[in-house]
């Protein structure tokens, strides 16, 4: 067998008659070339993967939601969790064709089996389409252990999954640990059934808990074009004040608008928000600072980053030195985020911290303090674009107020109108 020089570029025509002068064996000739050009040709594979209609997609987040260890007065109700079926109910943002999902045992001590898990499309309440049921797997099994401390992620499967879609999850546990990772804020109802109960397609009857458990985040096979909003945030931006399996937190009100604009149909909304979470130290859960990677930089497909969170850091503030120490701190931190986000490049919005005039938050010491940091968020250039939530929800007659229809009684917290006033407020060309 004899390679032909004539195929190849005038360089390596060159080299190759060359070293056919050197090569006498035709076959030592063939296999130095054949190495030659493998290995100049080599290319990484990328992260996208090719369906049968020839269209590249990639994994990106559609729901999302940031682990804590669950407070006392929010754990799993009798019969608890442990060799007993939960079903959770969660709204996501983008659709796709395949999904997977993530758990989570970030702060428990114990470990904790889920022996069986399933997906399905929600009905209505606790009821599911038996006939959209799959069975989730690890590895290729069924069943599955989380050590302490750690986290797990399902093997992708097929799943019609339709945007803005309720989607149950269920699981059914072996031993679980007596301190549990959850999400207390879900302002979703759980329903907690004794035994193994995992297939039955009414959970009606079950016990009812407002909390999310073990359960994280579901990424989903999109179109390569579609990318996701992570939202940084305290209990605004997790929803208190907005209604109960209502969804109209004002991430949920941002994601619907976006579904329904053709530039940004493809755009996820992950709702990383903790109630009385804090930036710098203090407050419920790990701080903004702490939880930045895992709630941030490692979710996937994310190109925007929202950042509203500080009021809780400002509301735990004694006196007006440790006010303005907070305020710097607070600039500081949104510095070091900023420039960890655009080293993955992703653009990142400041929001302003809403009104706290007339709440349990408001000192005379502090409310200088929240000025200057907003307008530090407004004026500094360190954020790719601002979206003015104090702007939007003052009243105009006393600006340092939220707006009097606007607030669910706290004059903190805004109610189920405000989170739509917010979620209609954001500029829709920011993520196109």
């Amino acid at each position: 067998m004899h390679f032909k020089p004539q195929a190849l570029s005038s360089k390596l025509r060159k080299d190759v008659l060359l070293l056919k002068q050197l090569f006498s064996n035709s076959f030592f000739l063939f296999l130095f070339i054949f190495i030659l050009f493998n290995c100049s040709s080599y290319k990484p594979a990328k992260s996208t993967s090719i369906t049968d209609s020839g269209l590249s997609k990639v994994w990106v987040g559609t729901w999302g939601t940031a682990p804590q260890l669950v407070e006392p007065n929010n754990m799993p109700p009798a019969p608890g969790l442990s060799n007993n079926t939960i079903r959770q109910i969660v709204r996501v943002s983008i659709g796709g064709d395949s999904v997977r999902l993530r758990f989570n045992n970030e702060f428990s001590k114990s470990p904790v089996t889920m022996n069986a898990v399933q997906i399905a499309v929600s009905k209505d309440s606790s009821v599911i389409d038996p006939n959209t049921i799959k069975n989730i797997t690890f590895h290729g099994n069924s069943a599955v252990t989380m050590q302490p401390g750690t986290t797990m992620t399902s093997d992708p499967i097929a799943f019609k999954l339709m945007p803005r879609m309720d989607v149950a999850i269920s699981i059914y546990f072996g031993d679980t640990s007596p301190d549990v990772t959850g999400h207390p804020g879900s302002r979703t109802t759980s329903f907690l059934y004794d035994g193994n109960k995992i297939s039955e397609p009414d959970f009606n009857e079950a016990v009812k808990t407002d909390h999310w458990y073990v359960i994280s985040g579901m990424d989903v096979k999109a179109p390569e074009g579609a990318k996701a909003i992570a939202i940084l945030g305290n209990s605004i931006t997790d929803g208190r004040g907005s209604g109960t399996n209502k969804q109209n937190r004002w991430p949920d009100v941002l994601s619907e608008r976006l579904l329904k604009n053709p530039a940004t149909k493809q755009v996820g909304v992950l709702n990383m928000g903790i109630g009385g979470n804090a930036v710098l130290r203090g407050g419920l859960g790990p701080t903004a600072l702490n939880r930045f990677d895992r709630d941030v930089l490692k979710q996937h497909g994310v190109k925007w980053l929202i950042i509203l969170i500080g009021v809780n850091d400002l509301g735990g503030t004694r006196d007006s030195v440790s006010a303005a120490r907070v305020g710097d701190g607070l600039i500081a931190a949104y510095k070091k985020m900023i420039d960890q986000a655009h080293a993955q490049n992703i653009l990142v919005y400041g929001a302003t911290i809403l009104p706290i005039d007339k709440s349990f938050y408001y000192k005379d010491f502090r409310e200088p303090v929240r000025n200057k940091v907003n307008d530090w968020i407004r004026n500094s250039g360190y954020f790719d674009a601002v979206i003015d939530f104090d702007k939007a929800m003052s009243d105009p007659e006393n600006p340092s107020v939220i707006l009097p229809n606007a607030h669910s009684g706290d004059f903190l917290h805004p109610n189920e109108l405000g989170y739509k006033l917010m979620g209609e407020y954001v500029d829709l060309g920011l993520f196109q």
